[in-house]
Order: structure tokens, then sequence, then C-alpha cells
């Protein structure tokens, strides 16, 4: 067998090779890509789409546009009867049928009612004070938590992090979008209108599993409860140079727990991320857990 590193030479060769070579080397990465993309039909699973409007009832059609179509067809080169899945975000999933293929779209045939899925386990609610951030620490915060099934973002203002731009807002609006089409979750996530830490404090007090980062608290798997029924949660991560002493025992008087993230000290969207990733893993477990006792 060759080696890796044999292999890397090759490619890299091929890559610096004539445009016919080139041209032949993307063909193969791309017929390599639609027998992944077969595979895992086969194994059950469907393509799945996004579309900002369902139809509800069987043997209706929706026009399939835009980067959707793109993917559809010259990525994983669907055609006509093939089957795929769409959905909306808001919870709408369908198994459709492919009628038709042309140069501006795709028709999709409804092959059952729309399915209505409500969200499953604990809603996370993330307050991070990311207004500062730079060099695309922020989108990579907003993208990582689309994709592990945060609930919602809120950008947290606080004394040391008291603004962001509001067209910053409108990015990073259009990059949640894109990560729920790229993780195919359900239920979009929602990036909300930022919110003074003041204004949070009633919101914490309302929440029984209410978490906040803070240096030197117990570690977060001593804090976590055995068990919860609650169904949602929220998660509180401070700025560059964290929390005021007043902010913290504000904080922690409306109802929040501190817990720690290990002995290392994290940038803001390492702490969001780890926090969260813990918290997500945590509650999966538990919801599994009452379904296999029902």
């Amino acid at each position: 067998m060759p080696s890796v590193s044999a292999f890397s030479s090759s490619s890299s060769a091929l890559l610096r090779g004539p445009p016919r070579v080139r041209r032949l080397l993307a063909a193969a990465a791309t017929r390599a890509h639609s027998s992944a993309a077969g595979a895992s039909r086969a194994r059950g699973g469907l393509p799945r789409f996004h579309t900002p409007s369902l139809p509800s009832s069987k043997g209706e059609v929706i026009r399939i546009q835009g980067d959707e179509f793109w993917h559809m067809t010259r990525v994983l080169r669907l055609g006509v009867n093939d089957r795929v899945e769409l959905f909306d975000g808001v919870g709408g999933l369908v198994e459709g049928s492919i009628q038709k293929v042309d140069k501006g779209g795709s028709d999709v045939e409804l092959l059952e009612d729309a399915r209505l899925i409500a969200p499953q386990g604990i809603q996370w609610h993330v307050f991070a004070a990311f207004g500062t951030l730079k060099g695309g620490r922020a989108d990579w915060l907003i993208e990582k938590c689309t994709e592990l099934g945060a609930c919602s973002v809120t950008p947290l203002l606080t004394e040391r992090c008291h603004t962001i731009a509001e067209n910053r807002v409108d990015r990073l609006q259009r990059l949640v979008l894109s990560a729920v089409k790229q993780c195919q979750r359900i239920h979009e996530m929602s990036l909300k209108p930022p919110i003074q830490i003041g204004n949070l404090l009633p919101v914490v007090s309302q929440s029984k599993l209410a978490f906040l980062a803070s240096a030197e608290a117990p570690p977060l798997l001593r804090v976590l409860p055995k068990s919860s029924n609650e169904q949602s949660g929220i998660l509180i991560i401070g700025p560059e140079g964290d929390f005021t002493e007043d902010e913290v025992h504000a904080l922690k008087s409306a109802g929040a727990g501190p817990v720690g993230l290990g002995p290392c000290r994290l940038r803001v969207e390492t702490a969001t991320i780890s926090l969260l990733s813990a918290l997500m893993l945590w509650s999966d477990a538990k919801h599994q857990e009452t379904e296999q006792c029902r």
C-alpha cells in the first residue's frame, strides 16, 4: 500500500499539472463525492435541502433554486426520480422526489404530508460577550453554536464589551443561515438582538438551569444535576478581560451558578463552545435515558 506521503506527493504533482489533468482529477473527486452520497442513501439516509417555505400536502410540488439547487444537481448529481428530504428550519420535514430539472432549478414533488418535528431535549440559550472579538473569531463562535444545536445566541453587552456594530449583526445572521443549511438541523438557531447585562438578570432569575463560566469555580461536571426536567437552560460567558466583580455578584445573586472549564484561561469563543458542547452532550444523554425508560 502506498504511503501517505507518496499519495500526497502524487496529488501535488497532479494539481501542478496541465489543465486537462486537473480537470480529470476534479472529475474523479466529484465522482467519489457522489459515490459517498449514494452509499449514504443506501444506508437509509436521504440528502436534505433547505427551503424557506414548505408545502404541507402529499403531491404538491416545490421548486428548489439557488445554492441548494446547485448542491443538489452539481455536487450530489441528483436527477429525476431521486428522493430527497426538504426542511424549512422551523421543524417542518418532508420526503420528496425530483420530477424535473432545468437550468433554473429543480421541481420536487412531496411523497407524503409534511411532518412538524418538535425540538428534543433541553433548549440551550447562549449569552456571550463577543462584540469585541476580531479576526473572524465571532463568526467562528456563531457558526459552531449553530452546528452544536444552541437554540439561540444573544450578544451580551457589559462594562468591558459595551457595543456591537449593527452591520456585524447582519453578517452574523447570514452566517447562521449558512450554518443551518450545512449541518441540516431541523430548527434554525435564533440570533437575538444585543442585551444589556442588567436586562439579563430577570431572565437568569427565572431559569433553574443557568451556568456562568467563571475562573476558579467548581468543575462543570461536579455542578451538573443528576437529573433535570427543565425545557431550557442558559449559558453566560463574559468578555475579554472577564466580567467585573459587580457583574459577577449580580449574576450570582440572580441565580447563575459559576462553573469552571479547566485550569487554563480560555478565550471567549473557546469558553463558549466548551461549555455548550459539554451541556449539549449531557442533556442529550439525559434525553436518551428518558426515552429508553418510556
